[in-house]
């Protein structure tokens, strides 16, 4: 019924129309009251549940129960923990650059990561021209095969049997540029590739020389928190990810300037 024509009825039905009104508005009230109740409802739970599970929602690298369980991915450098590590154990495993430089990296890593990958192939080389080759920096690698990477602790250890023969550095490179072929016959092939002794390096692979000093990497990368790879300690300073070539010269410059 239109305004118009109500106000042709009775006083009394314009009286009715009027407490009608004011009925409508009141259960307005009321239902707006209670929309907003269950809103803050919904909300309270919400905060309840995330701060009960501060790992929900966060991606591959997570710490589970103390267990390595996925690749870590980029974060943003100013997002990394300020606090360094001091004398991060680099044992005797593989380095590249100054034995002395006064920025020491120490990297863990995983073969068939594809984070670990992408830094070789983007950053690595930067770093290696700006920072390794001038003598500013010590690049070490210890090994950290992931759980559920099947062929990463292997080819650790075939790149240990290949660091035996004096080639590490370059066995390194060619399993990442064959990352999507690992296994058994291309550690074999690399081994022919590099002329290294295949009789000696294959004996060296099946008899599991270095399975132990893998997993002594493994331990103590864990025993200081690594949890993703590539995971890196730059003078005791922890980095995490494929992080872009800004994040490792902010870093490197940083300690260098001190």
């Amino acid at each position: 019924m239109s305004e118009e024509k109500s106000h042709e009825h009775s006083e009394h039905s314009h009286e009715h129309h009027s407490h009608a009104k004011d009925e409508g508005g009141y259960n307005f009230k009321i239902t707006k009251v209670r929309l907003w109740q269950g809103v803050s409802a919904i909300l309270a739970i919400m905060v309840v549940f995330l701060w009960f599970n501060p790992e929900f929602g966060m991606k591959e690298g997570a710490i589970n129960a103390g267990q390595p369980t996925g690749n870590a991915q980029n974060i943003p450098i100013q997002e990394q923990p300020a606090a360094r590590l001091d004398n991060v154990d680099e044992d005797d495993d593989p380095f590249v650059g100054k034995k002395d430089a006064p920025v020491t990296i120490v990297a863990f890593e995983d073969y068939q990561c594809p984070f670990c990958q992408r830094a070789f192939q983007q950053t690595f080389p930067l770093i290696k021209k700006d920072y390794i080759d001038t003598g500013k920096v010590k690049y070490v690698l210890r090994d950290f095969p992931l759980s559920f990477h099947p062929n990463a602790e292997p080819a650790a250890q075939a790149s240990e049997c290949a660091d035996e023969q004096g080639k590490f550095w370059e066995y390194h490179d060619k399993l990442y540029e064959n990352q999507q072929t690992l296994g058994t016959e291309l550690y074999l092939k690399l081994a022919n590739d590099l002329k290294l002794d295949a009789a000696k390096f294959k004996q060296c692979i099946e008899s599991g020389k270095y399975k132990e000093e893998v997993q002594k990497d493994l331990d103590y990368g864990q025993s200081i928190g690594v949890s993703g790879t590539p995971s890196f300690f730059i003078n005791g300073i922890r980095l995490v990810g494929a992080q872009p070539y800004e994040a490792f010269k902010q870093a490197i410059d940083a300690e260098l300037a001190n």
